[in-house]
């Protein structure tokens, strides 16, 4: 099968290369859920072989190993399998798919040209040893969620791919339905390290199993019409068993995982669930499915398990329930946790513009609503979650009064992806639109007309400074030219 890249998929490329021929050793490639960063890796391998030079891509599970391996094998790629025992073992082979632990534990790993390091933020100690003692050695990591503290030390230069919302538009991720459902207590809950411990968090999870139970319930026979395919993130092992008990009692097979689970046992169940004809509704675990689980035609995701900090978590539990499926209009992210709204504002950022640097502050515990804030967030009139910047509810068309509040305590309440922009750098923007324009001759006047079609004012009081436009902005410019063509050819077939 041949390798065919999508034409934001060979931008990526090109960007990566031009950072190494300006002198960066170790670059970061930011890319959402569904961006294809696999796709990318296997090509860049690929393009090492050719040139007669080793390239190895690391992954931190051995599952992660063994589907990047066939991925290779599908486009007919020869590789070697660095993990312990494996059948594909060959050390010789240009190509090697590596496990982190099996090369940590081992001498003699093979010398490469080119490391690729996916789910990158993940930072190893002897991963960043490894890349610190080869300074020839070229190196790409991966991720969707670049918060970690430190990864600015590891990479030289950050390229950003699509964002998440140009990969929703195009229709390559499924824009996700969110609803705020009963949530999960953590008043007065002790941290560590500036995450809530993870055993209060476990024993205040299954004080609201039976709600979450009900929500499911509802909601998938309210939007579907019957149970479809699910995944839940539950707060603990204890309380995964409780959540298949209490799901069992409604007349629902669901099947929970964790790490005192065999890896063949969680291998197989996975392979279970993604059969179309599964007799499985629904997979729990606390953070199995959050990276590497791929099954495109889960409907709907669950969040039980609260996170204080931890906006990686948050985000790649999320991207499980975007993946596309043919005649998958949307997700549905039923929310106990309290994240969505915890983690918006930055959410919102990384789904409008992605990611321009390495920011250690973005991974840090959040100040939580209050409840007043919760409850200001709701239609009074059917519970719908209001946009920042509306007036009128979007569901029912109720007017918003403010400072007149109502609640029904329990309820699911839908929330529409908020389009809040405050922490958006509108100079930046700003700056790329001014230079795009001049490079393309156009008229002064264009910048403004596209900053204000985004923004709903115009730039006043910002710096007329030209800076080279970030892929994410270029998409942009690119999206509205092709929905202006499409409205042209619209107009001319009436």
């Amino acid at each position: 099968m041949d390798l065919n890249l999508r034409e934001h998929q060979s931008a990526v490329i090109d960007e990566l290369r031009q950072g190494f021929i300006n002198g960066y050793r170790t670059q970061l490639l930011y890319a959402p859920t569904g961006f294809g960063k696999t796709e990318v890796a296997i090509y860049l391998m690929k393009a090492t072989r050719d040139k007669y030079k080793r390239a190895a891509m690391m992954m931190d599970r051995l599952v992660l190993v063994d589907q990047t391996s066939k991925r290779l094998l599908k486009y007919g790629l020869r590789h070697g399998v660095f993990q312990a025992d494996h059948s594909r073992f060959d050390p010789m082979e240009r190509l090697q798919v590596c496990s982190a632990q099996t090369m940590e534990s081992r001498q003699g790993f093979p010398e490469v040209d080119l490391l690729i390091v996916d789910e990158c933020h993940i930072t190893r100690k002897k991963t960043v040893e490894y890349i610190k003692a080869h300074p020839n050695m070229r190196v790409i990591g991966l991720t969707a969620t670049p918060f970690t503290k430190g990864l600015g030390e590891i990479y030289e230069n950050v390229v950003t791919g699509e964002t998440t919302g140009n990969l929703v538009q195009r229709k390559w991720l499924a824009p996700l339905r969110v609803y705020i459902a009963k949530e999960i207590d953590m008043t007065g809950v002790k941290k560590v390290a500036g995450e809530w411990a993870a055993n209060e968090v476990e024993e205040r999870g299954m004080k609201i199993t039976g709600d979450i139970v009900a929500s499911w319930e509802k909601k998938t026979h309210e939007i579907f019409g019957k149970p479809v395919k699910s995944i839940v993130f539950c707060a603990g092992v204890d309380h995964g068993a409780q959540l298949v008990e209490e799901f069992a009692k409604r007349g629902y097979n669901f099947v929970s995982i964790s790490y005192k689970d065999s890896s063949d046992l969680k291998e197989d169940a996975i392979k279970d669930f993604e059969r179309p004809d599964t007799k499985i509704h629904g997979l729990i675990a606390t953070d199995i499915l959050t990276r590497g689980f791929d099954v495109p035609d889960v409907m709907i995701g669950v969040s039980a398990r609260p996170f204080s900090k931890s906006l990686s978590s948050h985000i790649q539990q999320m991207g499980r329930i975007m993946r596309p499926y043919e005649g998958k209009e949307f997700g549905v992210w039923l929310d106990h946790g309290g994240n969505y709204l915890r983690f918006q504002d930055d959410w919102d950022e990384v789904y409008e513009i992605g990611v321009r640097k390495l920011d250690d502050k973005l991974e840090r515990a959040k100040k939580e609503p209050t409840e007043k804030e919760k409850k200001e967030s709701k239609c009074p009139a059917c519970g719908f979650l209001w946009p920042a910047t509306a007036d009128s509810c979007p569901s029912c068309g109720h007017v918003r009064q403010r400072r007149v509040v109502t609640n029904v305590a329990g309820e699911l309440q839908e929330l529409i992806k908020n389009k809040r922009i405050h922490h958006i750098d509108k100079q930046q923007f700003y700056s790329e639109l001014l230079w795009y324009a001049s490079t393309k001759n156009y008229n002064p006047n264009w910048a403004s007309h596209k900053y204000r079609e985004k923004f709903g004012v115009w730039p006043r009081g910002l710096h007329e400074t030209q800076t080279a436009p970030s892929m994410p902005t270029l998409n942009w410019i690119k999206s509205k030219q092709i929905a202006w063509v499409k409205g042209r050819q619209k107009g001319a077939a009436r």
